[in-house]
């Protein structure tokens, strides 16, 4: 027979969402303790410390929680099509106040806590990457992007990527209004010199 008690799976949700709800009030990742997530949600210390080594444990599995797939079901009509999905999934990312408190906190432990921001990058932020890179990968392949961009996909993800999370994570004052998606994509796809035409 297993040893101890189970695990109240319902008791982990609860402080999970705990963690988030604080997040999303605006409580920044420094502020938060162990003693304070218990006293929110109602449950003692030592419950939590039954399941998490500690502050930095707990926060991973909220990350966990809030996070979404990389991209959604592609509509596979056109590679335009497809990057709008991919951009519209951050913009949308920004208007949810749980994923956008998240990224915002979690860029400020780049420097405060490196190896938390690390293991961030490591299981949300470099999945995301990669789904991307695929897509780029795959607009090469078909001719809707230049090959000799495919030599730095890294470059080219920063690209697509730039303007919505300058948008979500360092400017919270600017729109992120329905539409903005297909204007940055085709801001990407067509750039802003003149045509040839002009």
């Amino acid at each position: 027979m297993p040893r101890g008690r189970p695990r109240d799976a319902a008791v982990g949700h609860k402080v999970v969402e705990t963690v988030l709800r604080l997040i999303a009030e605006g409580t920044p990742f420094g502020d938060l303790t162990m003693e304070g997530i218990a006293r929110e949600a109602g449950v003692g210390k030592a419950t939590l410390y039954r399941r998490w080594a500690g502050k930095d444990a707990l926060l991973l599995d909220a990350m966990a929680a809030v996070d979404s797939p990389a991209l959604p079901v592609l509509p596979g009509t056109s590679f335009r099509d497809d990057l709008v999905v991919a951009v519209e999934t951050i913009r949308k990312r920004g208007l949810a106040k749980r994923d956008s408190a998240m990224l915002r906190n979690m860029l400020t432990q780049m420097h405060n806590n490196p190896e938390l921001w690390r293991r961030y990058h490591g299981t949300v932020i470099a999945k995301r990457r990669a789904a991307l890179a695929r897509l780029l990968e795959h607009g090469i392949a078909i001719g809707a992007v230049r090959p000799e961009l495919g030599s730095d996909l890294e470059l080219l993800v920063d690209f697509v990527t730039g303007p919505m999370l300058t948008r979500t994570a360092f400017r919270e004052d600017a729109p992120l209004e329905q539409g903005l998606s297909e204007r940055v994509v085709d801001l990407i796809l067509h750039g802003i010199a003149p045509g040839d035409d002009t």
